[in-house]
């Protein structure tokens, strides 16, 4: 099974920029989408509804804001548009399709790099989000988290650790959360079960030539439960075109 995770920055200009050209050759099982920047009836153009996929949308409330999405080849049993949490809903955060045997979520965290409130949001949702983590964790059927995450785990995970320690997404309460995650709920950060290399990075500033340098960061993850930990066959990190700040995440599972 081969899943794609991408933050488009706005679904609109990314199709603007040839994602849509470039999806159909991938061939994806599942594509989860984050940060669409519009409303679904601002996507009636069927660009945005490919043929080959199921396709779902889960808004915010706010135009141009947030919002996630979800293509399966695969009809899901069910979905779940939100997580049940209001501040986190109304933002469009969370999409869940439900596959049976196999549970992927689209989701994309908050980011605290705009101020003190945002910041206090995400470390609320952190706290509210992980008793759903535990559970998935100890759950039978399999579960593939993809998204934004807006956290780089490690020093390897971004470029300039040094000078960010005391910037949202790479916070030592934010770090230990993902501890947190790995070390003692059980779940797996797919991407690194087969790639250890340093300068694997998925978000790039728009500021300076961060690009152009590879002064990146990895806040973007396909997180599994544990039954999937050894099923990790490929990973990649596509980036021979841009079609945001963010590259797209693919990794292919033996299921």
């Amino acid at each position: 099974m081969k899943i794609i995770t991408v933050n488009v920055n706005g679904i609109r200009a990314a199709a603007k920029k040839g994602f849509f050209d470039w999806l159909p050759k991938q061939d994806a099982d599942v594509v989860c989408i984050q940060e669409t920047k519009a409303q679904q009836s601002q996507l009636t153009d069927p660009i945005f509804h490919p043929g080959a996929y199921h396709c779902y949308y889960h808004d915010a409330e706010k135009k141009g804001y947030s919002g996630v999405a979800l293509y399966s080849k695969r009809q899901p049993k069910n979905l779940k548009f939100g997580i049940g949490l209001d501040y986190v809903d109304k933002e469009g955060r969370y999409l869940e399709a439900d596959f049976g045997d196999l549970k992927v979520v689209s989701l994309y965290m908050q980011s605290g790099s705009s101020s003190e409130t945002r910041q206090a949001l995400k470390f609320r949702f952190m706290d509210d989000f992980l008793p759903h983590l535990r559970k998935i964790a100890k759950a039978k059927e399999n579960w593939v988290l993809c998204g934004d995450w807006n956290i780089a785990h490690k020093a390897i995970d971004l470029k300039n650790w040094r000078s960010n320690q005391k910037n949202s997404g790479f916070l030592a309460e934010e770090r230990a959360w993902m501890d947190t995650l790995f070390d003692e709920v059980g779940l797996c950060d797919a991407f690194r079960q087969v790639n250890p290399d340093a300068e694997q990075y998925t978000w790039w500033s728009n500021r300076g030539r961060a690009w152009d340098n590879n002064v990146g960061w990895r806040i973007d993850y396909q997180i599994t439960t544990p039954g999937l930990q050894a099923r990790v066959k490929t990973v990649e990190i596509y980036k021979q075109q841009r079609f945001s700040d963010h590259a797209p995440l693919t990794v292919c599972y033996e299921i």
